[in-house]
């Protein structure tokens, strides 16, 4: 690929993932241009050409790699589309050499993961997982008070990604098939997962919760993980589309002090109603107003306003895409890994059984 010239980009699926996520922030990354968009959907291609004009559409993901029209292969591939399909579009990525980026979750299985980060590592290409909520703004701002020692040694983490969703939606994501890879647990399980192991380092221990709560679903909808790290950390995790009352998004309790934060970063919001990352009217993009801060203290209440209000970092979702140009340009790490992905993906499974078997499932090191 030229030094200088932006990389071609290939985007796999005009879902919601690519059509709000990837789409956009690769439109809005130096270094990048969204070049062709693969969907045999009428509606989505024509969504497709008015929100990025000029792109190419293509039926089959094989163009993207055989150059199909006669033109080269493009330079990165993105795979948005539906769970069951990544695997075998990442491995006919990765052998045509062709780098890849995977929305979570990367396979259904951990041993899937690392098969094909040994696929990548055999052929010399570039393999990464889409984590993007490890650039949340409330994320950055626990990583960056556990840095600073602000909340002494970490005992407890609990994260909560709930919502209220009594009715269903439909489609493949609450579908119960097993090779769907449907409901909560792999869905924002991976997201809050991924976090924990990121803060506090490998799961041990695992113990879920899995159920189906909505009438007419199949897929899990309320799903609570408890992770015991190998360091001591105790992680407590809840998904959910049935939270009438939502609780906070971050609870962390520490030996020295404890920081609570509600609501979420507001970067997936401001996609959805067409932002794009930039500065427009005075506003940064990610940044979150005082009024929703979140805050440290010890022995109090953070709802009688209690407590020091903790200044929230700027979400920064277009860091994942900088980063692997750099990585694409140097040859330099990805800046998430597919075996990070395998790590995670074992949690996910061990919390499966704990929740089919009633069991608390330990993990080898």
């Amino acid at each position: 690929m030229n030094a200088t010239s932006p990389l071609r980009v290939g985007l796999i699926g005009y879902g919601l993932a690519g059509s709000v996520f990837h789409a956009p922030l690769v439109s809005a990354t130096e270094g990048l241009v969204l070049d062709t968009v693969v969907t045999s959907d009428p509606d989505r291609q024509a969504q497709a050409r008015e929100a990025h004009p000029g792109i190419r559409i293509a039926e089959s993901p094989d163009a993207l790699w055989s150059g199909g029209d006669g033109t080269r292969p493009v330079d990165l591939v993105v795979i948005a589309a539906p769970n069951k399909t990544h695997v075998t579009l990442a491995t006919a990525a990765l052998d045509a050499g062709v780098p890849v980026v995977v929305d979570k979750p990367l396979a259904a299985t951990a041993a899937e993961a690392r098969e094909l980060a040994a696929l990548a590592d055999r052929t010399g290409t570039f393999l990464s997982v889409f984590q993007n909520r490890r650039w949340d703004n409330d994320f950055l701002t626990v990583r960056r008070l556990i840095a600073d020692g602000e909340l002494g040694e970490v005992q407890r983490f609990e994260s909560r990604f709930e919502r209220w969703r009594p009715q269903l939606k439909g489609g493949w994501r609450e579908s119960g098939r097993p090779e769907e890879l449907g409901g909560l647990l792999y869905d924002l399980g991976s997201h809050v997962v991924d976090q924990a192991l990121v803060l506090f380092g490998p799961a041990v221990r695992v113990y879920a919760e899995a159920d189906v709560r909505r009438r007419g679903a199949e897929a899990d909808d309320d799903t609570f993980i408890a992770i015991t790290h190998a360091g001591g950390v105790r992680s407590h995790l809840y998904v959910s589309a049935t939270t009438a009352q939502l609780g906070p998004r971050f609870r962390v309790l520490g030996s020295r002090a404890g920081y609570v934060k509600y609501g979420l970063d507001p970067q997936e919001a401001a996609l959805r109603e067409g932002l794009r990352p930039s500065t427009a009217e005075g506003v940064l993009w990610g940044e979150e107003e005082p009024h929703l801060w979140g805050r440290l203290g010890s022995g109090e209440s953070p709802l009688t306003g209690s407590g020091i209000p903790v200044p929230t970092e700027h979400g920064d979702y277009p860091a994942y895409y900088a980063a692997v140009v750099e990585a694409l340009r140097t040859g330099g790490p990805a800046p998430v890994t597919a075996r990070e992905a395998a790590d995670c993906l074992a949690v996910l499974e061990a919390a499966r059984r704990s929740s089919d078997e009633g069991v608390t499932v330990s993990l080898e090191r």
